[in-house]
C-alpha cells in the first residue's frame, strides 16, 4: 500500500460495492483527517448527479475546487460531507478533492436518499 494512495471500498446498502482511492497530494490534511476516521458510515443525500453524506471531519478549504470530474471523491467544507460525483454535475460550492472512484462508479446512480453507505480501507 502506498502512502500517497489509500485504497478504499464503498459498501452501498442493498446495491453493492464500489472501489476508490484517497490521493494524498490532492488535499493532504483533508485526506489524513478522513483516513484516520475510517471506517465512516453515513446516510446518503442527493444533489444533481452527486451522492453525499455528513462525516465527523471538520475541515476548511484546502486546494478547494469549484469544478470536479466525473468519479471524483471530495470533501465539502460547507456541509462537513463526503461527496461522490457520479455524473456531470458540479458542486454547490468549492470542495476539497480527496480521491476518485475507480470501480463500479455506476452503482451511485441507483442510490436513493437515506441509503446507508460505509467507506473503509481495503
Amino acid at each position: 500500500m502506498s502512502v500517497s494512495r489509500i485504497p478504499i471500498k464503498f459498501t452501498i446498502e442493498g446495491i453493492g460495492e464500489a472501489e476508490g482511492e484517497l490521493i494524498r497530494h490532492l488535499a493532504p490534511r483533508t485526506v489524513d483527517a478522513i483516513s484516520k476516521r475510517l471506517p465512516i458510515e453515513g446516510r446518503a443525500a442527493l444533489w444533481k448527479e452527486e451522492v453525499y453524506f455528513q462525516i465527523s471531519v471538520k475541515m476548511g478549504k484546502e486546494k478547494a475546487e469549484p469544478t470536479v470530474e466525473k468519479g471524483a471523491v471530495a470533501y465539502w467544507p460547507m456541509g462537513n460531507a463526503l461527496c461522490i460525483f457520479y455524473g456531470e454535475s458540479q458542486p454547490y460550492s468549492p470542495v476539497n478533492i480527496v480521491g476518485q472512484v475507480i470501480k463500479n462508479l455506476e452503482l451511485f446512480e441507483r442510490v436513493k436518499s437515506g441509503t446507508k453507505i460505509m467507506v473503509e480501507k481495503m
